[in-house]
């Protein structure tokens, strides 16, 4: 378990919420990469019996007519077209041409709890980063015992589980500062007022 600080050689709060490199990229790509619950439809040219809609199990494999178990997760469409077709080339087709192509995405989502109106689990919009302050506002903003300087957010990265101490009370009123990304599976607390 390491803290934002530990982890990114942050000195404390303030600072730790604006670390994190250009964010919305790292969204981008994330939604780029073949994912758990994604469903793919694979077509091979001139091979009917071969056409497979499949949905990527957890682990991220698929199971497709004549290759068996092979797994597309944390790759992108055109690293797993190719895996696919190069495996078909290799002991049963001559030149191949296969397409693969995502027919429905699975949901990205973040969880919010502590003090704010509507704790829960929330989907990222489609194709759109989303910052701090704008997951806590789908959760109904802060409760009146919601302390908006005492926020933390726990994330997997390489899986490790890093916490970030956060100020979203300085983060709305500084409009220079970069706004810190969600990424899918974030966990935002909200920690209490103390009167």
């Amino acid at each position: 378990l390491l803290t934002a600080a530990a982890c990114c050689g942050l000195n404390g709060p303030a600072a730790g919420w604006s670390a994190e490199p250009q964010p919305g990229i790292a969204l981008a790509q994330i939604a780029s990469l073949l994912k758990p619950n994604d469903v793919i439809l694979v077509r091979v040219y001139q091979e009917e019996d071969l056409e497979t809609k499949v949905t990527i199990d957890r682990d991220g494999w698929i199971t497709l007519p004549l290759l068996g178990a092979l797994q597309v997760g944390q790759k992108t469409p055109e690293q797993a077209t190719t895996l696919i077709r190069e495996l078909y080339a290799k002991d049963y087709l001559v030149n191949p041409r296969v397409s693969l192509s995502i027919v429905e995405h699975a949901k990205l989502r973040f969880t919010v709890m502590g003090q704010v109106q509507r704790p829960g689990t929330y989907e990222f919009p489609p194709d759109e980063p989303l910052n701090l302050l704008q997951g806590i506002a789908m959760a109904g903003g802060f409760t009146r015992m919601g302390a908006p300087s005492k926020v933390s957010l726990q994330r997997l990265r390489n899986g490790q589980l890093v916490i970030f101490p956060l100020n979203a009370d300085q983060m709305s009123k500084d409009k220079k500062a970069h706004p810190f990304e969600l990424m899918p599976d974030d966990i935002i607390t909200v920690g209490e007022r103390i009167f």
